[in-house]
């Protein structure tokens, strides 16, 4: 591998940057920015904007205002070297007579890891790896995990009250937070490529669960619903973009009319759904990252499998009270040295509101 050089960091700092851009629309493939340099000026730039367009080396080589023959071209992730949605991007970078190479990190994809930068050092074009690394897999955190710990990156988000209550003893739950930390929480659902809930949430709140943002792109919707008791007119069933986990034992001529609707039906065996069995399915289907909204039973589920990566807590400052008011529930710890463990990433104020994001740290 070639060494970092000094300028190196400020350009791929530009990279980063235009990668963002592509953020809730690339799914299952990665945010990229690409920028080339020659002669100390960036000539050409280029983000992947969606899954299926042009990724971002190729934008950025169509982009360049000038021959693109010796110049350096930094990227976020590996350049890739085959055949999918888009042709692979190294031939057009070796075509384009590109010099040099500059990635902050091997792309963890098997299909990709390491043969597009050993298909470039064929042609002697030096690859340097490293720059900005640590940036570059935070801004793909989902992505690295999906392809290293083969699993769909799990985010649990709730609000609650000050005793820990999500809901009071009759259900409500309108509203225990504002609406600035409300449209915050919302907001972050575009950031993730599916948004799950259970069947009782959509009984109860007949939630839209869209990113509900001009520009932003909606999650796919995934409801586990065991018996398929799901109203046919619910508004997350709106269009196609939905999935929907039930069992073996759900009425077989609803599971038929909602997949003529172009909604995928998973079908588990047994009673319930397993969650490791259920994220194991998502990864099939090719789900990246997923946003557990809840109930306290699907919340609690997640944390009873251990399967969280990171939950998203909103504080407000009320007390609900009362021992049959809706908690995060499951089955729980026996002891807390069994509790799941979180590091404190940041703490966010909204007014009254505050809001914990905490990660459950990996090996």
């Amino acid at each position: 591998m070639g060494s970092i050089r000094a300028q190196d960091e400020k350009f791929m700092d530009e990279a980063l940057k235009l990668a963002v851009k592509g953020l809730g629309w690339t799914n299952p493939n990665p945010m990229v920015g690409a920028v080339i340099v020659k002669n100390g000026k960036i000539i050409g730039r280029g983000y992947h904007r969606r899954a299926g367009s042009p990724h971002a080396e190729i934008e950025a080589l169509s982009a360049a205002r000038a021959d693109a023959s010796g110049a350096t071209l930094y990227a976020n992730l590996e350049p890739c070297s085959h055949f999918g949605k888009t042709p692979p991007c190294v031939e057009a970078l070796i075509n384009a007579g590109i010099k040099r190479v500059v990635c902050s990190a091997i792309d963890p994809n098997p299909q990709v890891r390491g043969h597009g930068i050993a298909r470039l050092k064929q042609f002697g074009i030096p690859v340097s790896v490293g720059a900005r690394q640590k940036e570059a897999r935070a801004l793909n955190e989902a992505f690295f995990v999906f392809h290293e710990k083969k699993k769909p990156f799990v985010a649990l988000k709730f609000a609650m009250s000050l005793d820990g209550k999500l809901a009071t003893r009759t259900g409500d739950s309108k509203w225990i937070t504002g609406e600035e930390a409300r449209r915050f929480a919302r907001g972050l659902r575009s950031a993730y490529h599916a948004i799950l809930v259970g069947v009782n949430t959509i009984i109860r709140d007949n939630p839209h669960l869209g990113a509900r943002t001009k520009g932003k792109k909606d999650p796919v919707r995934i409801i586990v619903d065991s018996h398929l008791r799901i109203p046919q007119n619910a508004r997350v069933l709106r269009d196609a973009n939905v999935i929907i986990a039930t069992t073996s034992g759900a009425p077989k001529k609803k599971i038929k009319e909602l997949q003529k609707r172009g909604i995928r039906v998973l079908t588990f065996s047994g009673a319930r759904i397993h969650v490791k069995k259920l994220l194991a399915e998502l990864r099939k289907q090719e789900i990246v990252s997923v946003f557990v909204e809840g109930g306290g039973e699907t919340l609690g589920s997640f944390i009873d499998a251990k399967t969280v990566d990171r939950v998203y807590v909103f504080y407000a400052p009320i007390i609900i009270g009362g021992r049959e008011a809706v908690t995060v529930s499951g089955k729980g710890s026996d002891k807390i040295v069994d509790a799941l463990r979180f590091k404190t990433l940041s703490v966010k104020k909204f007014r009254e509101d505050i809001l914990v994001i905490a990660d459950n740290p990996r090996d």
